[in-house]
């Protein structure tokens, strides 16, 4: 199984987007608070349709919190603009998480400059930025492809 972490999501629909992308994957879903809406909010549903009910979804108060539970063994792969590796250089194995910040600011450079080797990107023109659900569904199906090909 993957794992995809939103730090602080803000939008509700992109979350709801994101559950549905991690259903059809097979994918868990990790929610790190504190979230920018209610897991009530009519538009975190209507985007999720009626699958919402169906994703493996856990919440956590941090990241730390979600690392702990995980153990030292998993592995954390933070996708950010301010890399130059591409997603598509990392061998993904099973168990794998991949971490993604909030859309309007992305993930704290504190861990990213902690993390530095761990950090990926998908590249883009300069000055543009990918909505986080199609972000999400670029770098979670690469992983897919590539278990598929090792299975």
């Amino acid at each position: 199984m993957l794992h995809v972490v939103l730090v602080e999501p803000e939008i509700p629909p992109n979350t709801g987007n994101i559950g549905r992308l991690c259903l059809a994957a097979g994918a868990r879903l990790h929610l790190v608070g504190p979230l920018g809406f209610s897991l009530d909010d009519r538009a975190l549903k209507r985007a999720g349709l009626d699958y919402w009910a169906d994703v493996d979804v856990r919440h956590w108060a941090s990241l730390e919190a979600l690392q702990a539970e995980a153990g030292e063994a998993a592995r954390y792969f933070f996708l950010t603009t301010k890399t130059d590796r591409p997603y598509w250089s990392q061998a993904f194995r099973a168990g794998d998480h991949l971490v993604f910040g909030p859309e309007t600011r992305g993930l704290p450079e504190s861990l990213l400059a902690d993390r530095a080797d761990d950090c990926l990107t998908i590249p883009q023109q300069a000055g543009r930025s990918l909505n986080l659900a199609t972000a999400v569904g670029i770098v979670l199906y690469e992983a897919v492809r590539q278990l598929a090909v090792e299975g």
